[in-house]
């Protein structure tokens, strides 16, 4: 049952995050004005589009991305501030233990931890598809294909080749295409060059050759051109890596498995993006904890030396969840344990502080 206690806390928990997260967008709003303004008048983006087709989404974004940090440094903030009003000395000296007051805190950060999960997999990526079109089109130079020599599978015994692929005229260069049947080659197309038509909505496959294989017989097919539709347009070849952002958490996991289907290499990059998401939240209840033991005593410094340890120690978890993420990838440590890593120290350091804590 949530009594007077509780809700007190919970108001003082809630008022002092929106507060902060409120202050902090506001912030970085003007900045990324500030740096944008020139491509925006550049590319004559008017005061509506740049409000409504941009910053209603851009907001969003940001503040779940800042949420666990913003989370942290309003408990830090006004539990330091309890503490130094010694209304937790008040609270333990009525009976009231230590594991009761974390009970407000710990709804409070359910809720946001609720809140920042349903947004951030489900919302957030649906506004993230009008914010990274924007981008696109007011702020971006425009794409470029950078990969070379690409081979995938586009479907089971499936397999695509290109040299080069151009964006600009959704050409690709020297590309050929397998079939196979119980591990035997069966088809074989050969061409110089395939490029999209935007009127037909299709490739037309140029300077071609096509081997049909059944055994031992064989068949020759060779032409100038021919139209034909394929299982990619030229739209899975115009994705910014910032795509996944725009993608649902179901939609993610389909993605996942395409690349995966694909043998793309940057799967890994993708899956490390999908824990992100899930871990970010549930590191909403650890810093909660941290922030509570660590600013429930009383000392000399006052509250500023609590917001000033506090700020070290989120910081110190950002950049920790940024490198483990990288070097997950770049040793090719189970994913998940990298992007957990930081989630597992942190639930340590919080259990220590915990214990150490005035109760």
């Amino acid at each position: 049952m949530i009594k007077k206690l509780d809700l007190y806390i919970i108001k003082k928990f809630l008022a002092t995050f929106f507060l902060s997260i409120t202050l902090l967008m506001v912030i970085t709003v003007v900045f990324d004005i500030t740096e944008k303004l020139e491509d925006f008048v550049e590319k004559q983006a008017t005061l509506h589009v740049i409000i409504f087709d941009y910053y209603i989404y851009f907001i969003p974004y940001f503040a779940n991305m800042f949420a666990p940090l913003f989370i942290f440094i309003s408990v830090v903030f006004f539990t330091s501030r309890m503490a130094y009003n010694n209304e937790f000395i008040s609270m333990l000296s009525a009976g009231i233990s230590f594991h009761r007051i974390m009970w407000p805190y710990f709804l409070t950060s359910l809720f946001l931890a609720s809140l920042s999960y349903y947004f951030g997999n489900y919302v957030i990526p649906k506004a993230n598809l009008h914010r990274l079109e924007f981008e696109e089109r007011y702020v971006h130079n425009s794409f470029v294909f950078r990969d070379h020599n690409v081979y995938r599978q586009i479907r089971p015994g499936v397999y695509i080749y290109f040299e080069t692929y151009s964006a600009a005229t959704n050409t690709a260069y020297k590309y050929s295409m397998e079939k196979f049947r119980n591990d035997s080659l069966v088809y074989k197309l050969n061409s110089s060059f395939i490029r999209w038509d935007t009127t037909k909505n299709k490739w037309t496959v140029y300077n071609y050759n096509i081997r049909h294989l059944n055994g031992i017989k064989e068949s020759l097919t060779v032409g100038n051109s021919f139209d034909t539709t394929f299982v990619f347009t030229p739209a899975d070849f115009h994705k910014r890596e910032n795509v996944v952002e725009a993608m649902t958490l179901p939609e993610l996991d389909k993605y996942i498995e395409q690349l995966r289907l694909q043998g793309d290499p940057k799967i890994e990059k993708v899956k490390a993006y999908k824990h992100q998401r899930i871990a970010m939240p549930f590191s909403t209840f650890i810093l909660t904890l941290i922030g509570v033991a660590l600013s429930s005593r009383k000392v000399r410094g006052g509250s500023g030396l609590h917001v000033g340890i506090g700020i070290a120690l989120s910081f110190t978890y950002i950049f920790l969840m940024q490198i483990s993420s990288n070097i997950a990838l770049g040793t090719g440590m189970n994913i998940i344990l990298g992007v957990w890593l930081p989630n597992i120290i942190y639930t340590l350091i919080a259990i220590y502080l915990y214990i150490k804590a005035p109760k």
